[in-house]
């Protein structure tokens, strides 16, 4: 059996390897650039070796630093992770002339399927549907247009070594194929190393199936059911789960057999993936192979109960696989929400600084058949780098069916507490109250079609806005409570705590009175709602469990004078609870308004100017490109909104901005 595993990446899946390691009773190494000295896939491993600056191009991807690690702890074998390095030959066969086990696929299969271009060709021989495309390579932006209007639009531009959403675009014009491939081109070559392009046929409303294959070097080859990963954002997965709410057990055979011919085809063993695009008829394509470990490998894991990672060792060493394709079940529903360091409010944009908090739900098993998992690399106090991807934390929730698996990830999402970045947290939390999400109607347009104008947040109605009322005339009780507590009595003069509050939030304003009692209280609006809320919310804590009529509530609870902010569901609202006499006169009180910035193109996240296209005095046209800038491993174009002259040019290609911070101003 492998002795000791180096793992070649960071992160939550440098942690992920590290854990089921310490499991197996195999001693981890650990390596770290600049940026991660204090990571938690450091702290976590048994070793680790420094291996250079931040940038991953100086860093994790450079072989020979890896390979000087290796040497240095004495580690017989190397587990990639996914990402960096983990679909690189060349890697895989430095390690096979040092004489060190690769915990992946044999090099041979990661050429042929690694390579999405070469991968389509060998499928295609295979008899396996593939969407048409163009499989040669593109040598200008104008051949991308020529090819792509031969194609029809609209078409997909990826890059061939690609993965995880980078170098990938739709095209729907020329206009967009022109740029879409230099912007490809260039995500590529800063990601991969590799800045070859192909382009196929866009399927309008389709579904991102995939299929877990495993198998070991003794022959057996197996498929572990599907993954639907259709819930996406410029290309990266989401919310994936397994397994789908749209196959039926015939496609899903089918699907799984033709995923584990093709691996067969390619000598493949360890953990891979086959990615498929299914239609509305459940017709499926080929997309692509991943000769990896997958992101979402978490929720085959729960709904298998096959701990993937220890395969992949057991495979590396070569032993057999213990079970059969007839011993696969697929038992339950499981969800996984990927939790990014980016806004949502301000178009999903990455978001880097220090994670002031950061408390995970519960994990393990729950009530009712539940489990919570959360795969992460970050911890409360560590910082979220602008060099590596967004990704803070996996949440995953298994339970029994679809919808149960559903709630309980609502339930973990509002007990999930993040602050000092923004995050994903509100924009998945809404996903699942969704009625088209709850009845598996979705496609990988789901984002585009839920929120075509971006996410704004969800607005409280009528019901969640007295529920959210109720909550903070409570906690604005327990606050009255401890400061009569406090001042005691003045003279013969307790202090009085009232009854008449009005409650202002998200637009409603709802008068109330409030009976109180120990740790309930009953709160009584004007227009006849009645409800009993009770919780254990105290001064000082920054979550609070409540229950209203019954029903619980996980609540985020931030005080700032005498705004109470509370956070659920994908609601934020800033709760204001008042004397009537006190509400009358805010009503009089003039609204500030934010300052102009029309004129102004400002940073939209912290990130690097990478080009700067125009200058002072320049005519510029809406839709027309003003610069770009690359955060967390995406190149993002920046747009002018409508016709204007510039006035000034305050940022410059190379210097690093925060968000906000002044590129372009226009007369």
């Amino acid at each position: 059996m492998i002795q000791k595993i180096l793992i070649a990446n960071r992160g939550e899946i440098a942690c992920r390897v590290i854990r089921t390691a310490k499991k197996m009773g195999i001693a981890t190494v650990a390596v770290y650039s600049d940026a991660d000295r204090d990571a938690l896939h450091v702290r976590m491993a048994d070793e680790a070796v420094h291996i250079g600056p931040a940038p991953s191009s100086q860093s994790y991807i450079v072989i020979d630093k890896i390979l000087e690690a290796i040497a240095k702890t004495g580690a017989d074998a190397v587990h990639p992770g996914y990402g960096f390095l983990s679909e690189n030959p060349l890697f895989a066969e430095a390690l096979a002339k040092a004489g060190v086990t690769f915990i992946g696929p044999p090099v041979g299969a990661i050429k042929a399927m690694g390579d999405k271009i070469t991968s389509k060709k060998l499928a295609a021989e295979a008899g396996v549907s593939t969407v048409p495309g163009h499989m040669g390579l593109i040598e200008d932006a104008e051949e991308a247009v020529r090819i792509s209007g031969s194609i029809g639009y609209p078409v997909m531009i990826k890059a061939s070594a690609g993965g995880g959403g980078k170098g990938m675009r739709i095209a729907w014009t020329d206009a967009e194929a022109r740029e879409g491939f230099q912007s490809s081109k260039n995500e590529a070559k800063n990601s991969f190393g590799d800045d070859r392009i192909f382009i196929e046929k866009f399927v309008d409303q389709p579904r991102h199936i995939e299929i877990q294959v495993l198998g070991d070097q003794h022959g057996t080859v197996l498929y572990l059911g599907e993954r639907e990963c259709s819930i996406q954002r410029r290309n990266q997965k989401v919310i994936e789960e397994a397994p789908s709410p749209f196959l039926d057990p015939a496609t899903r055979r089918a699907m799984g057999e033709q995923a584990v011919a093709l691996a067969k085809a390619v000598g493949y063993f360890s953990a891979g993936t086959v990615e498929f695009i299914v239609d509305g008829n459940r017709n499926f394509y080929f997309l692509e192979m991943n000769t990896r470990l997958q992101v979402e490998h978490p929720v085959t894991e729960l709904v298998t109960g096959i701990d993937l990672v220890e395969q992949m060792i057991r495979v590396a060493a070569g032993e057999a696989l213990s079970f059969g394709q007839d011993d696969v079940a697929l038992t339950g529903w499981a969800i996984e929400s990927r939790l990014y360091a980016e806004d949502p409010y301000r178009s999903f944009l990455p978001s880097i600084g220090r994670l002031t908090r950061y408390r995970p739900p519960a994990e393990g098993k729950q009530a009712d058949g539940v489990i919570v998992r959360n795969d992460t690399g970050v911890f409360e106090g560590g910082e979220i780098s602008m060099h590596y991807d967004p990704m803070i934390a996996k949440l995953c929730t298994f339970a029994p069916d679809r919808l149960a698996a559903i709630d309980a990830m609502g339930r973990a999402l509002d007990d999930f507490e993040v602050e000092g970045i923004g995050h994903n947290l509100p924009f998945l939390s809404a996903v699942m109250q969704q009625a088209r999400f709850r009845s598996g109607e979705i496609t990988t347009a789901y984002i585009a079609e839920e929120f075509p104008d971006g996410f704004t947040g969800v607005q409280p109605d009528d019901l969640s806005a007295h529920q959210l009322a109720a909550i903070a005339a409570f906690i604005n009780r327990i606050l009255q409570q401890r400061a009569t507590e406090i001042s005691g009595t003045i003279g013969n003069h307790a202090r009085v705590l009232g009854r008449d509050w009005v409650v202002t939030l998200g637009g409603f304003e709802l008068p109330l009175m409030l009976e109180a009692e120990a740790w309930q209280a009953t709160a009584l609006f004007d227009d006849g709602t009645r409800m009993t809320v009770a919780g254990d919310w105290l001064p000082g804590r920054s979550h609070g469990r409540f229950e209203i009529d019954g029903k619980a509530f996980g609540v985020k609870v931030n005080l700032n004078g005498s705004v109470i902010r509370l956070r659920l569901r994908g609601m934020d609202v800033a709760a204001r609870v008042r004397t009537r006499r006190v509400a009358e006169l805010a009503r009089l009180m003039p609204v500030k308004l934010p300052p102009d910035t029309s004129k102004m193109l400002l940073c939209p996240m912290p990130g690097v100017i990478t080009s700067v296209v125009v200058a002072a005095g320049d005519t510029v046209e809406a839709g027309q490109t003003l610069a770009t800038v690359e955060a967390m491993k995406m190149e993002n174009v920046l747009k002018a909104e409508r016709r204007s002259v510039v006035k000034r040019v305050a940022a410059s290609t190379g210097q690093s901005l925060a968000v906000d911070e002044l590129i372009l101003e226009f007369e």
